[in-house]
């Protein structure tokens, strides 16, 4: 299995800006699907954005135009540009990877997100 190990995550005030990492403990060359989602207090765990190797991407609506995910595939990383930010933003953000290499997906141990004036 992978290991996925996320950082960046803080405190931010509203229109603020955070950028995520998530690095991957190896590559996984094709066949995969890696990114984001997120759970706020009381809420179901929702997509944020994820990244194909064929690099189509796709994005929760709520954060389309403000978010933007991109990989280093030589860092086996893939980070989260969060701009914009705003107070329902704020959630636990987990990475995610998914691959038919793996046996199941693979979930990094999260980081927290919060935006408040």
């Amino acid at each position: 299995q992978v290991q996925l190990v996320e950082s960046g995550g803080g405190l931010v005030q509203p229109g603020g800006s955070l950028r995520l990492s998530c690095a991957a403990s190896r590559s996984i060359f094709s066949d995969y699907t890696m990114g984001w989602y997120r759970q706020a207090p009381g809420k179901q765990r929702e997509l944020v954005a994820l990244m194909r190797d064929d690099a189509i991407t796709t994005y929760g609506d709520s954060v389309k135009g403000r978010f933007t995910i991109s990989e280093d595939n030589a860092k086996n990383t893939v980070y989260l540009q969060m701009n914009s930010l705003k107070p329902e933003d704020t959630a636990v953000y987990y990475c995610y990877l998914a691959s038919r290499w793996l046996t199941g997906p693979s979930w990094g141990q999260g980081t927290q997100v919060t935006v408040s004036p």
